[in-house]
This record gives structure tokens, C-alpha cells and sequence, in this order.
């Protein structure tokens, strides 16, 4: 089976994101923040790792400040975005905090931009340059680590070749391993585990070679 992940916005214009990279994501390890005045305005950026769009609220309700002008912000969690202008004019905050965060490569990110209004207007191009500016600032030198997606498989095995199967399920290191001897064959289990999604193919390939006969995989 494969499973397909759709967009969702609702108090925004959403943004494709064209960063993500199938089976893998690179999320931040700790919370981060960026502070710039530009014409008399302080921006304040704060970027945090998400889980899901429930955790996107939750820190946004953490972080932002009443006592600013404007609390502006942009988050993705895989193919789920937001973006929010929060008063500025209409896609010169949050979408260009939405094209930081795209640039970026990160994931499962969320970037709230607080401005305290200096006395000097800045113009649309203007915001659109602070407000994107100082969220790429934030997230450039970011902590960040790759977390690699698994992927579950099962492939039924004669029980002369179960030996063969565990040395190449070790040397891929794969999580999660169970078995199921009830698969109404005569001497053929059912073994499933999780495997790296960019080593899945290879592994694969070295149990089909490594193997006098045919297995049949199944891929979930």
C-alpha cells in the first residue's frame, strides 16, 4: 500500500513546498531566535520544531506577544502549511516567512515573527524583505538533524533460509522485527520489520541474491 499526504490551510494562502525529500526530513533540534531592528522596527523571529499543526498552535500561543504590533507566522509539518499576515498587508509577512522556511529545507518548523512598529513605515516591499530576511537569518544556522522515515515490509521465508534472512536483517539494521509461524504454509513463517525508506530497495536486492529461491515481499 501507499499512503499520500495532502495540503491544508485555512487562514492563509498556502505555498508549494518543493524541499521535501521522500522517506527523510530534517527537522530543528532546539528552538532558536533571531532579533534585527530595520528603520526603527525590532523583529524578533523565534523558530521551534513541531510535531503536528496541534503543537503549531500550542507555540504560537507560547511565543507570541500582545503587547506587539503584529505577531506574524508560517509553519510546515510535510505537506501541511500556514501562513498568517496577522494586520500586516496581505502576503507581506507570513508568506515570505512560509519561503524562508521552504528555502531552508527544514521541516516540522514553525517561525513567528514579532514586530514592534518603530514609527517608520517600511512600504510592501519593504515588510516583505524584513519579514522574510529575518526568518532566513533565524533558520540559517539553525540545529537541524536528518530523521529518516521506515518503512514496514514482510516477506514470507522457508524455515532452512530464516539464517540467511537475520545476518542481512542485521547487517541493514532493521527495527521491529516479529514472526509469525501461522501463515497456513508447511515450513514458511512471516517475518516483518521497519527499514530505513532509502535502504529498503537495497535490502531487497541482497535478500534476493543471497537466497536459493524466490521470496515474496510485501510492502505496507
Amino acid at each position: 500500500m501507499v499512503a499520500t499526504s495532502s495540503s491544508s490551510s485555512s487562514s492563509s494562502t498556502p505555498t508549494p513546498s518543493n524541499n521535501s525529500t521522500a522517506g527523510a526530513f530534517t527537522p530543528l533540534t532546539q528552538r532558536v531566535t533571531f532579533e534585527k531592528e530595520i528603520k526603527k522596527s525590532k523583529f524578533i523571529a523565534i523558530a521551534g520544531p513541531l510535531f503536528d499543526e496541534r503543537s503549531a498552535m500550542s507555540f504560537l500561543s507560547e511565543v507570541r506577544d500582545p503587547r506587539a504590533t503584529h505577531n506574524c507566522w508560517a509553519y510546515k509539518v510535510g505537506d501541511q502549511f500556514r501562513s498568517n499576515d496577522d494586520g500586516e498587508p496581505s502576503g507581506t509577512a507570513g508568506k515570505p516567512i512560509q519561503s524562508a522556511i521552504d528555502s531552508s529545507g527544514i521541516d516540522r518548523v514553525m517561525v513567528v515573527v514579532i514586530r514592534y512598529f518603530g514609527g517608520i513605515k517600511l512600504g510592501t516591499g519593504g515588510l516583505v524583505r524584513a519579514y522574510g530576511g529575518v526568518a532566513a537569518e533565524c533558520l540559517r544556522n539553525a540545529p537541524t538533524c536528518v530523521v529518516k522515515s521506515k518503512v514496514p515490509m514482510g516477506l514470507e521465508v522457508p524455515y532452512d533460509l530464516l539464517g540467511v534472512l537475520y545476518h542481512q536483517l542485521q547487517s541493514f539494521q532493521v527495527e521491529d522485527i516479529r514472526q509469525d509461524y501461522d501463515t497456513g504454509k508447511d515450513n514458511v513463517t512471516m517475518v516483518t520489520f521497519k527499514v530505513d525508506f532509502d535502504r529498503a530497495q537495497s535490502l531487497e536486492e541482497a535478500l534476493m541474491a543471497n537466497c536459493s529461491r524466490d521470496i515474496v515481499f510485501y510492502k505496507r
